[in-house]
């Protein structure tokens, strides 16, 4: 575990903070842009999958028939629902995959920068975006495993939105608990810890002596806390 720490700090310092100006110019925006790619296929794959394999009927079907909604509509406007919404979430869920992430990296460097210059720290937007690509490997790995579940469990068991039980949501009914509560449970996941830390430690590799890692640690948080506590309340009103 610790050689693997040690190899990831050195890969995003060599990536971040590359000795010379001619690396950005060739061998760092190569290996950042392959790195962008995997993390975009990967999902196109877990999409086509679970497209294949489970189903965006059941999906949908699961959630209208849950949520508190459906008591006060007829057996009608439910059906209508839900074949509209089997229509839309595979483009949604394409459309994810092939304009959400790149956007959301963008949009998560533009954050992070902000946040670390607030601390004074000597970074650049195209070294914070290194260090978000080279950090994706637990989104890699989260979606690995959860292609692993998806062919173990019955589909009628597989849950799009909480396929692997690595956090305190796994624990909580989703029928009956409160949306805003169990929304907040599967935030606090261990893949998310594991991508947080690889964040900070990348953006202190790349602002050296001129930010902490507790500096970096506290610039992922804050963003990431508001993020979760925004998509919980959302969930919360919209249940």
């Amino acid at each position: 575990m610790k050689r693997c720490g040690r190899w990831w700090i050195g890969a995003t310092r060599r990536s971040v903070c590359g000795g010379n100006a001619s690396y950005w110019a060739s061998t760092a925006p190569a290996c950042i842009t392959s790195r962008w790619a995997r993390a975009r296929r990967t999902s196109l794959v877990f999409t086509g999958v679970f497209s294949q394999h489970v189903g965006w009927e059941r999906t949908v079907r699961h959630q209208v028939e849950t949520s508190s909604r459906s008591a006060q509509q007829t057996p009608e406007q439910r059906e209508q629902g839900i074949q509209m919404g089997t229509k839309i979430a595979p483009m949604f869920g394409y459309g994810i995959s092939l304009i959400g992430v790149p956007v959301g990296y963008l949009v998560c460097g533009a954050v992070l920068l902000v946040m670390v210059k607030i601390m004074s720290a000597s970074v650049s937007f195209k070294q914070v975006f290194a260090v978000l690509c080279y950090s994706a490997i637990p989104g890699l790995v989260y979606i690995a495993l959860a292609i692993v579940v998806m062919f173990l469990k019955n589909p009628d068991d597989f849950d799009i939105n909480n396929p692997l039980a690595f956090n305190p949501g796994a624990l909580m009914d989703p029928a009956t608990s409160s949306k805003f509560l169990y929304s907040l449970a599967k935030s606090l996941d261990v893949f998310s810890a594991w991508r947080i830390i690889l964040i900070a430690v990348g953006l202190k590799a790349a602002a050296g002596k001129t930010l902490s890692f507790t500096g970096a640690l506290v610039a992922v948080l804050i963003p990431w806390g508001i993020w979760v506590l925004g998509s919980a309340s959302l969930a919360g009103v919209f249940s």
